[in-house]
């Protein structure tokens, strides 16, 4: 008798969807709020309308959004921070790592893991963020790098296992995206 399956299928590809909106409402959530914090809950603040801008065009409810921007005013989003993680990665491609977090003590040893398990391993604070120029978008390369094929797919794999990482919001390399 097929077709007696078909609803285990849909319930299995739903929930599979649902969990990657999740962790990206999650990361919209926590940017959100961080922005809120630093406008003080100002909803004219620039920031806080392009992170509200993103979090709209990812389709994100919009009571997760009034949530979070009232978490950022209030006293809960004094327990995040912005940290900040330097490294050189596959080939030499410097890359810089910006997390939220709430507990740093448990994000610096997650993010150092990823690293040592690829066989690399974080730096020291300004050793890799002299090769970036700082944008209001974020970190732009100032000498992109080419890289061959087998470095290439180890940085990919790098960036796959820190994107996994709940609290990773941005990575920057400075490989050539070409």
């Amino acid at each position: 008798m097929s077709g007696h399956n078909k609803w285990s299928k849909i319930k299995h590809k739903k929930a599979a969807t649902d969990a990657q909106k999740s962790k990206l409402f999650s990361k919209h959530a926590l940017m959100i709020t961080m922005e809120s914090r630093r406008a003080g809950g100002n909803l004219s603040s620039p920031s806080l309308i392009a992170a509200i801008d993103r979090a709209k065009k990812d389709s994100m409810p919009k009571e997760n959004i009034d949530r979070a921007v009232a978490k950022g005013a209030g006293a809960g989003a004094a327990a995040l921070e912005e940290v900040v993680f330097e490294a050189f990665g596959p080939g030499g491609v410097g890359m810089i790592i910006t997390a939220v977090t709430d507990n740093n003590n448990r994000t610096s040893p997650e993010i150092r893991h990823i690293f040592t398990k690829a066989g690399y391993s974080l730096g020291a604070p300004g050793t890799a963020v002299w090769a970036f120029t700082k944008t209001a978008d974020g970190y732009v390369p100032q000498n992109p790098s080419e890289l061959n094929d087998t470095d290439g797919e180890a940085l990919a794999n790098l960036i796959e296992a820190l994107e996994e990482q709940d609290d990773v919001q941005e990575i920057y390399t400075t490989a050539d995206s070409n």
